[in-house]
């Protein structure tokens, strides 16, 4: 277990590379500090959620519902911050 939670940070960290590099490169990217941090934690309790489920959900049909509702709710957590998608105070105004 404790290796794949190192699996798992290393990926997170491989991830927010992207936006690293793209900041070096363009204008169109923008993220701060508080941005990669938000980022590095919705990552990785997704991340940490999805191998909680994986280790102790035996029924493959709860696993894939149980997955599906996490990704659901990882893609509006994530609009939310992009977009202000709901327009809630979570996106910060």
């Amino acid at each position: 277990m404790k290796k794949a939670i190192r699996t798992l940070i290393r990926n997170v960290f491989i991830l927010l590379l992207i936006p690293l590099v793209a900041m070096q490169i363009t204008d169109q990217v923008q993220w701060t500090p508080t941005d990669f941090i938000i980022a590095f934690i919705l990552f990785t309790s997704g991340g940490l959620s999805i191998t909680w489920i994986n280790a102790k959900v035996k029924t493959p049909h709860y696993k894939i519902i149980l997955m599906v509702l996490l990704l659901l709710i990882f893609f509006l957590v994530w609009a939310e911050l992009a977009v202000r998608l709901f327009g809630t105070v979570f996106a910060g105004i």
